[in-house]
């Protein structure tokens, strides 16, 4: 993607959520020699609020939830690279909750209406 393009997709994206609470979920492949190490130091962070060391394609899923965009790209751009051991990341934004510490979402914000 050019610059330029890189550009014009961040401004849509944070004129979208604009100040609005994000909730990401974030994958990363990391060297396994360090994952407990690695795990614990994302772990740290205020804003993620469970992290998993897993099997599969990737090594640890943790799941965020960022007062705005601003926040997540930060975490994402700045805290991240802080980290030793990391290889990749994928971050996932949450669009819509159905279900969340066993308690329906959706249902509830219908019966608001």
């Amino acid at each position: 993607m050019e610059e330029k393009d890189k550009k014009e997709f961040e401004e849509v994206i944070s004129s979208y959520y604009g100040e609005e609470q994000v909730a990401a979920l974030v994958t990363f492949k990391i060297d396994t020699k360090g994952s407990d190490q690695v795990a614990q130091k994302i772990a740290s962070y205020p804003y993620i609020e469970d992290v998993f060391l897993v099997t599969g394609d990737t090594d640890i899923v943790a799941k965020a939830r960022f007062p705005n965009y601003a926040a997540l790209k930060k975490f994402i751009v700045d805290d991240v690279a802080d980290i030793d051991g990391i290889k990749e990341t994928k971050t996932f934004m949450v669009v819509t909750t159905f279900k969340e510490k066993g308690e329906f979402r959706l249902e509830q914000e219908e019966e608001k209406k």
